[in-house]
């Protein structure tokens, strides 16, 4: 006989079996780029997967996509930087701010990893059906959100 389980209780499960998921695909996609000989790390493709979408974003917009603090996101983009795979560019409409855009290598780069990404997304769900998937997404987003508003003061 199973034991009956809280909502709480599987509400837990399904946050670590979330942080498995994460950091199984972590590990995949560290290897594919090691693989191939790319000079990335996991935290700097996630900047570069933010630009891919929506190029030309100021440092505190990447920290609030990535759940990282500026400091942390300064030094990853120092680091693609460095790599001449990003640029800063100052804001004319606020000098205090830069922007931080794609260079023609970070462009290569989305050419080049894309198609293994989307493969490695498309492994974990191919006996899954596509209303499952939009289902579980609005209940995470649903419990995202509930938790947002117990932090509001």
């Amino acid at each position: 006989m199973t034991e009956s389980k809280t909502k709480t209780e599987i509400a837990l499960e399904l946050g670590r079996a979330m942080t498995d998921l994460k950091n199984h695909l972590r590990r995949n996609i560290q290897l594919r780029i090691r693989e191939q000989g790319i000079d990335l790390t996991f935290e700097m493709l996630e900047i570069l997967s933010c630009l891919w979408k929506k190029d030309g974003v100021n440092q505190q917009e990447l920290a609030d996509l990535t759940l990282r603090d500026k400091s942390g996101i300064t030094y990853l983009i120092d680091n693609l930087v460095k790599r001449q795979i990003v640029t800063r560019v100052e804001d004319e409409k606020d000098r205090r701010n830069r922007l931080v855009f794609l260079t023609e290598k970070g462009l290569v780069l989305k050419e080049q990893l894309k198609s293994w990404g989307a493969d490695l997304y498309d492994s974990a769900i191919p006996d899954i059906d596509i209303q499952r998937l939009q289902d579980s997404l609005d209940l995470v987003n649903k419990m995202i959100a509930n938790v947002k508003a117990t932090m509001q003061p």
